[in-house]
C-alpha cells in the first residue's frame, strides 16, 4: 500500500529573508518596558514603534518608505503622562491610532496623510475608565470605531471611540491579570487568556462566558490565545515542566484539546500571528531569534508545523503587515518588522513560484479596509462578515475619512454655534504649525547653502 511520507502543502518550501540595511529603519531607541506586547504596529502606509522616551511614553509613526537612519529629532506621538504598552492600528482607517499606557489611560490619534512634521500630542480621544495601567488594545475587526482595551485592573473595556463612551464593562470576569484579549472573525465574541491559566470565549454583549478552560496551560509563565477563521481557538503557552507549547480548542467543547503540541524549553513568550487566508501561523517568542510557521488544516494532527526563519539577533518585538499590505507580484505571503535593540528589520516571506502571474490560490479575497457596520448597529447586537476585497490588481488605498469624535453632553445645543468656529480654529493652528516648522527648515538649509558657498569659494581662490 503506498503511503505518503511528507504532507502535500503550498506552504511547505515559503521561505524569510530579511530586508537590506538600506531598507531598514535605523537607530530607533526601542521601549525597553517589561510587557509582554509586540512593541510594533504596521498598516500599508505606516510603521508605529514604541520607544525609550523620558517623562511619559512615546511611540514613532514612520512612513513605509522612510527607511535608512532615523533622526534623534524625529517628531514623536507623545501625549502619554507613563510608558506606552500597547498600540494598534485601526483596520478601517489607516490613519487612526490606538494606544494603551501605564498612565491607565486609552488614546487615539489621527496620524497627517504623509506623516508627522511636528510632535503630536493631543489625541483625537482620550478614553478614561481603567484604574490600573492598560496593557492591551485591540480595535474590533467589523465594526467601525469600537475599540476593547484591557488593564491590570483584571477590567475589559469595550469603548464606542466615535463618542468616546465605555459601552460595555466586563467586571469580576478575570480574577487576574489578563494577558491577551482577541475578537473572532466578525467580531461577536472575544478570547482571553488570563494569569490564572484559563481562557475563556466571552460573548461582550450579553456580558456572559459561553466556553472556558481552566489550566490550558500548566505553566506559570504568559498564555496567548487567538480566534482561527473557523472559530477555533490557538493558543500559545507553557507546561509544568517550563516547555513552551501549543495548542488547539474548539470553543463549543472545551473539556479536551483537539490538539496539544510541545516545541522547547525557552522563556520567550510565543506571540501568534494569525493569517485567515491561507491559515497559516507565525510564532514569534519574545527574546528568540526565529519566526515558527504551522499550517492549520482539518485532518489530523491539525497543526502542521512548516518550517522557521532564523536570524542571529533576538528579537524584542514584531509587527505583521496586514495582507492588504503585501506586494502580490512577489509572492509574498507575510510580512515582518522584527524589532532589535536599535533598528527595525522588515522580513518578508514569499513563496517561490515561476509564474510570474497572479496566485489566485495564495491571494483569496481577504478582509478590506471598509467597516462592515456602524458602532451603534453592532451594540444593538447586529454582527457584520468582513467586506472582501481582491489583490489581484494589488491593493491601491482609498481616501481615509477623519476621526470625528462627537462628545454626548448636555451642554451640547449651547455650544453648537461655537463649535465650528473653534473646530475651524483649532485646524488654523495645526496648519500655521507645520508652515512655521518649514519656514524654520527653510531657513536653516539657506544657512548651510551660504556656507557651504563660501567654502568653495575659499577653494576656488
Amino acid at each position: 500500500m503506498f503511503r505518503r511520507v511528507v504532507r502535500a502543502s503550498k506552504f511547505r518550501h515559503v521561505f524569510g529573508q530579511a530586508l537590506k540595511n538600506d531598507q531598514c529603519y535605523d537607530d530607533i531607541r526601542v521601549s525597553r518596558v517589561t510587557w509582554d506586547s509586540s512593541f510594533c504596529a504596521v498598516n500599508p502606509k505606516f510603521v508605529a514603534i514604541i520607544i525609550e522616551a523620558s517623562g511619559g511614553g512615546a511611540f514613532l509613526v514612520l512612513p513605509l518608505h522612510k527607511s535608512g537612519r532615523i533622526d534623534k529629532a524625529y517628531p514623536t506621538v507623545c501625549g502619554h503622562t507613563g510608558p506606552v504598552l500597547d498600540i494598534d492600528w485601526c483596520p478601517h482607517n489607516d490613519q487612526v491610532i490606538a494606544s494603551g499606557s501605564e498612565d491607565c489611560t486609552v488614546m487615539v490619534w489621527q496620524i497627517p496623510e504623509n506623516g508627522l512634521v511636528t510632535g503630536l500630542s493631543e489625541p483625537v480621544v482620550v478614553l478614561e475608565g481603567h484604574s490600573k495601567r492598560v496593557g492591551i488594545i485591540t480595535w474590533h475587526p467589523t465594526a467601525r470605531n469600537v475599540l476593547l482595551s484591557a488593564g491590570c485592573d483584571n477590567l475589559v473595556i469595550i469603548w464606542n471611540v466615535g463618542t468616546g463612551e465605555a459601552m460595555i464593562q466586563l467586571e469580576d470576569m478575570h480574577p487576574d491579570v489578563i494577558f491577551s484579549a482577541c475578537w473572532n472573525r466578525n467580531g461577536s465574541l472575544i478570547c482571553t487568556a488570563c494569569k490564572d491559566k484559563t481562557i475563556r470565549v466571552i460573548d461582550p454583549r450579553k456580558e456572559e462566558i459561553v466556553g472556558e478552560k481552566e489550566k490550558a496551560h500548566e505553566g506559570a509563565r504568559p498564555m496567548r490565545a487567538i480566534f482561527l477563521s473557523d472559530g477555533n481557538v490557538f493558543t500559545t503557552g507553557f507546561s509544568r515542566m517550563s516547555e513552551r507549547q501549543l495548542a488547539l480548542w474548539n470553543p463549543q467543547a472545551m473539556d479536551e484539546a483537539i490538539s496539544v503540541h510541545e516545541m522547547d524549553t525557552s522563556n520567550g513568550v510565543l506571540l501568534p500571528f494569525y493569517d485567515p487566508d491561507t491559515s497559516v501561523v507565525y510564532l514569534c517568542g519574545k527574546g528568540d531569534s526565529s519566526i515558527r510557521y504551522f499550517e492549520i488544516t482539518d485532518e489530523a494532527p491539525f497543526v502542521h508545523y512548516l518550517s522557521t526563519f532564523t536570524t542571529k539577533e533576538p528579537q524584542r518585538g514584531m509587527g505583521y503587515m496586514p495582507k492588504r499590505g503585501l506586494d502580490v507580484n512577489k509572492c509574498e505571503i507575510a510580512r515582518f518588522y522584527k524589532l532589535h535593540e536599535r533598528k527595525c528589520e522588515p522580513i518578508i516571506m514569499t513563496v517561490p513560484r515561476k509564474s510570474d502571474l497572479f496566485q489566485d490560490d495564495l491571494y483569496p479575497d481577504t478582509a478590506g479596509p471598509d467597516c462592515a457596520i456602524e458602532a451603534e448597529d453592532w451594540f444593538e447586537g447586529r454582527n457584520g462578515e468582513p467586506i472582501l476585497i481582491s489583490l489581484k490588481n494589488g491593493y491601491v488605498p482609498g481616501k481615509n475619512r477623519d476621526l470625528k469624535v462627537v462628545k454626548k453632553n448636555i451642554l451640547d445645543n449651547k455650544l453648537s454655534k461655537n463649535r465650528s468656529f473653534f473646530k475651524n480654529e483649532g485646524k488654523l493652528e495645526e496648519i500655521l504649525k507645520e508652515i512655521k516648522s518649514l519656514k524654520d527648515l527653510v531657513s536653516s538649509q539657506e544657512k548651510r547653502i551660504i556656507q557651504l558657498e563660501e567654502q568653495m569659494s575659499k577653494i576656488a581662490i
